[in-house]
C-alpha cells in the first residue's frame, strides 16, 4: 500500500483496526459466558474492506 495515504482512506482504516479486536474480559465475566464472540470481526486475509 502506497506511504502517502489520503487522510480520509487513513482513517477508515483506523477505525477498522479499532472495530477488530476482540471483546474485553469483564464483558465474559459480565454476562457469565453467554457473550463470548463478537459477529463483526474480521480476519483480514478473507474479508476485505470496502476502500
Amino acid at each position: 500500500m502506497a506511504r502517502n495515504k489520503p487522510l480520509a482512506k487513513k482513517l477508515r482504516l483506523a477505525k477498522a483496526a479499532k472495530q477488530n479486536r476482540r471483546i474485553p474480559v469483564w464483558v465474559i465475566v459480565k454476562t457469565n459466558r453467554n457473550v463470548m464472540t463478537h459477529p463483526k470481526r474480521r480476519m483480514w486475509r478473507r474479508t476485505k474492506l470496502k476502500e
